[in-house]
């Protein structure tokens, strides 16, 4: 059994509907304890799609595809540009 399918996930979240902090380069997404989940911009790039709460224990799932993310290499000096809707 995959590590995935023993965690308790509170619910699975489009990556639309989180808040990306470009300095931080995390996302955000309210918990209903208050606090907020955040994930990694560089965990999302590593096929790591849970987002955890500081606060508490509940988990969320972030719905994605890795060409969407923002900052794609070339922000970084790494490689080719991805294309960013205007």
């Amino acid at each position: 059994m995959a590590d995935d399918e023993q965690l308790s996930i509170y619910d699975e979240v489009e990556i639309e509907d989180m808040t990306y902090d470009e300095t931080l380069q995390l996302y955000h997404y309210p918990c209903p304890c208050g606090d907020r989940f955040e994930v990694a911009l560089y965990d999302l790039r590593d096929g790591h799609d849970i987002g955890v709460c500081p606060s508490c224990s509940l988990m969320i799932r972030v719905i994605f595809e890795v060409d969407d993310l923002p900052g794609a290499p070339g922000k970084e000096g790494e490689g080719e540009m991805v294309g960013v809707a205007a």
